[in-house]
């Protein structure tokens, strides 16, 4: 949906607000995502963003989905999808930390320094943990493990990647590539197969 006035010109759509917020987020944290701040980034009247949005917060809540929508809910999915073995399963979650489509590091990154000043954001936060863990652990079960080594091993595979994210470390692709098999051992108790690692590298474009 986009909006055309013959005597102001482009009003914009509901995505390039919503854009240009995610990008101020990222950017400059949650203060920054203001409507004023946003309509002069993107040279739209203050008056645009309301053909679009109630108010600040409805802009806010949207931003909130998209996270959701995307790093939860890819973080699940691949949980989810179709594996031979518990350590093909642990490649498929891999995808995420290594695709940007399917997980969004610095938006994580963002929404979690958000909540540590919104008791809101932080229940969500903490909502997208829960279900996060419980997918992970769901995994596990699926290969015929107990329930609480699921949940151990669910824990340690998300923390260890939040751990990542929380500290914005940097690694080289073919670094972190090369540590990618011991990753999956460690964390199933299973060495990955040469053709799951195959697989899994040719996806990521990485040729060893």
């Amino acid at each position: 949906m986009e909006q055309i006035t013959s005597d102001s010109g482009w009003r914009g759509s509901p995505d390039v607000w919503l854009g240009a917020a995610y990008e101020s987020l990222l950017d400059a944290g949650i203060d920054a995502v203001k409507i004023q701040p946003l309509a002069k980034k993107l040279n739209l009247s203050r008056t645009s963003f309301y053909w679009f949005f109630k108010d600040r917060e409805e802009l806010l809540d949207r931003l909130v989905s998209r996270w959701r929508e995307k790093n939860t809910g890819n973080l699940v999915r691949q949980s989810e999808a179709y594996a031979e073995t518990i350590a093909e399963a642990m490649l498929n979650v891999f995808d995420c930390w290594l695709d940007g489509s399917l997980f969004d590091s610095q938006f994580e990154f963002a929404v979690r320094s958000w909540a540590l000043q919104s008791p809101e954001i932080l229940a969500e936060v903490q909502s997208a943990d829960q279900q996060r863990l419980d997918a992970l652990t769901r995994m596990f079960l699926r290969f015929g493990h107990d329930e609480a080594r699921a949940d151990v091993r669910a824990r340690t595979i998300y923390l260890v990647q939040i751990g990542y994210i929380s500290m914005q470390t940097k690694e080289d692709v073919s670094v972190r590539m090369k540590r990618i098999p011991e990753y999956v051992e460690i964390f199933t108790g299973q060495i990955p197969e040469q053709r799951e690692l195959d697989r899994f590298f040719a996806r990521h474009g990485y040729s060893g």
